[in-house]
């Protein structure tokens, strides 16, 4: 007993000596403020640097005329009003940024009168609200970015009284609630909500920290004694973001915000761009999009490519303009809604520096990522819009908005997706049916949501049970061999006590046919197995090996090749709850087989457009690292 008094006495006093380094350090960084406004993202003067762009490059040009354009129609808006959505205000909130951001850096540009007075007439509207909904925290920080920005930027142009009572909502409405133990729970967050919550409460405080000073370096050293507890776990080791693609966009954005906005007021990011496989993600995201513009939506995520302010910020800080290479081409199209990111202008800030003939396409083709979730990710060109793409995750299902997805794909081929993924269900549509969403126990209702469980994934189902929550899979083995890259993940702990192990390796062959091949032991009972693809083709079974997909006039045969004797078949994607979503136009194929007890079988499932195959070593011979 006296022995853990002393560790834990040991312990108190290292914590304690370590929030101490971190008070300090910030109160040494606030003594170099910035003085005058504006002190966020964009210093006074910094703004000619984007017109500056706008003229040289008509990408740049086409995103500032975009926001100009919203903006004149944002003229004829009412603000946002105080309507929530199920337990969240967070909608109002994202509009409130949107169109201040927007609104805001429209003035800064051009210094039209009209788009003060229509930002001033957004944050005294929201000012007013009784409050900006603490309960559900991520509403607060969004909403206090927003009016942070807007104060922050149009400072020394507002009225005294306008600006008294935006300062006082940042501070009431903002800042105050997130000192009550209620609502900070973000603090020990390891997911996004600690990224994103951080960020809008130092945007809050750095706003008015002339007003109150201590309150802002209180803030800040909090907010720097909070951020590693997520930061450190989510990119290391190589930038694979645990909560995928959507996430990605989400947490890591704010978290940019973030260092951003502390960098320019202060000096310092304190360390955190540091990070253990921070700078690395970018690499994450750009591969993480196939050449039809579709995402890798594994988790709770979304399927569409969009821009992103954040990759401007890691292409300058890597110094590796190609990380902008997909982001210039939806640059370049005049159909691409900017304005409906809500930091857009951060990427105009961020890539005022960014010299766009100079980005070329990455060199490699192949990007694998360890950390909770796990991906392998590879494609034949960054060029051909018909070139071949795989994507397979590894991980666990108990990771932040994951599903029970492990050892599942997606492909593109010819332009089209033969793979897909369901992704995410909008929540609020669960939760206002009383789904018990956020419990990730083995047995919780969340895994009975249609999209979320292994049945509609493109991955292995053993006599109809459940993957195992707490198992996990990492990338085992890996090829980046041109002609036969490859990955292989160990998915046994998903399956624990249904098998004696399962192995998946995925290869793109000869650039031309992607292989799927399972390796499977029994225990000492014999198990029925399902082999599982979600697609959007259409089906037809040819004949008990060879399945044709069709899509948009184009034709992929999905072979299988196994002694075992299997029987192919397709499944509707009907859900069967009241709470889940439609699935259109999307079905189910594979097969299932009976696999005998203490025995061993491997099957092979091939992409092949041309109806051709070739033969495929085990597993074991793939173990190229």
């Amino acid at each position: 007993m006296k022995n853990i008094l002393t560790l834990a006495f040991f312990l108190i006093v290292s914590c304690a000596s370590f929030a101490q380094q971190i008070s300090e350090s910030v109160s040494t960084a606030m003594q170099s403020i910035k003085k005058d406004h504006p002190r966020l993202l964009l210093l006074k003067g910094e703004e000619s640097q984007i017109v500056k762009q706008t003229k040289k490059y008509k990408e740049w040009n086409n995103i500032h005329q975009s926001i100009l354009t919203e903006c004149d129609k944002l003229l004829q808006e009412i603000p946002v009003d105080r309507i929530q959505t199920g337990r969240r205000l967070l909608g109002k909130s994202r509009e409130c940024l949107r169109r201040v951001f927007q609104l805001s850096y429209a003035y800064r540009t051009t210094k039209e009168d009209k788009y003060l007075k229509r930002a001033e007439k957004e944050l005294l509207a929201v000012s007013g609200f009784t409050d900006w909904n603490p309960s559900h925290f991520l509403d607060v920080a969004e909403m206090t970015m927003a009016v942070a920005i807007g104060y922050d930027w149009l400072h020394d142009d507002l009225s005294e009284e306008s600006r008294k009572i935006i300062r006082e909502a940042i501070l009431k409405k903002g800042i105050e609630p997130s000192y009550d133990k209620k609502y900070n729970g973000f603090l020990r967050s390891t997911n996004n909500w600690n990224q994103v919550c951080n960020a809008g409460m130092v945007f809050g405080v750095l706003a008015i920290a002339e007003h109150e000073p201590e309150l802002a370096a209180k803030t800040i050293s909090r907010a720097v004694e909070s951020l590693p507890i997520s930061v450190t776990p989510a990119y290391k080791p190589d930038g694979a973001y645990p909560e995928g693609y959507g996430y990605w966009e989400y947490g890591t954005s704010f978290n940019v915000l973030y260092i951003s906005a502390v960098q320019k007021a202060l000096g310092t990011d304190f360390g955190l761009s540091q990070s253990p496989g921070f700078l690395k993600t970018a690499g994450f995201l750009q591969h993480l999009v196939g050449p039809n513009g579709l995402a890798h939506n594994w988790g709770d995520s979304g399927l569409k490519d969009g821009i992103s302010p954040a990759m401007f910020w890691f292409a300058d800080k890597n110094n590796d303009p190609s990380l902008l290479w997909s982001q210039k081409k939806l640059m370049s199209q005049s159909n691409v809604k900017y304005v409906n990111n809500r930091i857009l202008p951060a990427l105009l800030i961020w890539g005022m520096n960014a010299d766009l003939d100079q980005i070329k396409a990455p060199e490699t083709k192949m990007w694998v990522g360890q950390g909770d979730s796990p991906v392998g990710l590879m494609r034949t060109s960054w060029t051909d819009p018909n070139a071949i793409f795989v994507g397979v995750k590894a991980g666990s299902p108990s990771v932040s908005h994951a599903h029970m997805d492990i050892g599942s794909f997606v492909i593109d081929a010819q332009g089209e997706r033969w793979a897909a993924d369901f992704g995410m269900q909008d929540y609020n549509s669960l939760e206002s049916k009383g789904v018990d969403l956020w419990n990730r126990s083995q047995n919780s209702q969340r895994w009975q949501v249609f999209r979320l469980n292994n049945f509609a994934h493109n991955t292995l189902t053993f006599d109809g049970q459940l993957q195992n929550v707490k198992g996990y899979a990492k990338i085992d083995a890996r090829s980046a061999d041109p002609s036969n890259p490859a990955v292989v993940t160990d998915i046994s702990q998903l399956y624990e006590s249904q098998i004696a192990s399962a192995k998946r390796g995925v290869s793109i062959r000869k650039g031309k046919n992607v292989v799927v091949r399972d390796e499977v032991k029994t225990l000492d009972k014999s198990v029925n197995m399902r082999w599982n693809l979600l697609t959007p083709a259409e089906v037809k079974i040819v004949d008990g090996k060879t399945v044709e997909l069709t899509k948009n006039g184009k034709k992929m045969f999905l072979i299988f090749e196994t002694k075992s004797k299997i029987e192919i078949k397709t499944w509707p994607t009907t859900p069967s709850h009241d709470y889940d979503a439609p699935n259109p136009d999307t079905q189910f194929v594979g097969f299932e087989v009976t696999i005998p007890a203490n025995s061993s079988a491997a099957f092979n499932a091939y992409f092949t457009p041309d109806g051709k195959t070739e033969a495929v070593n085990e597993l074991a011979s793939w173990q190229v690292k």
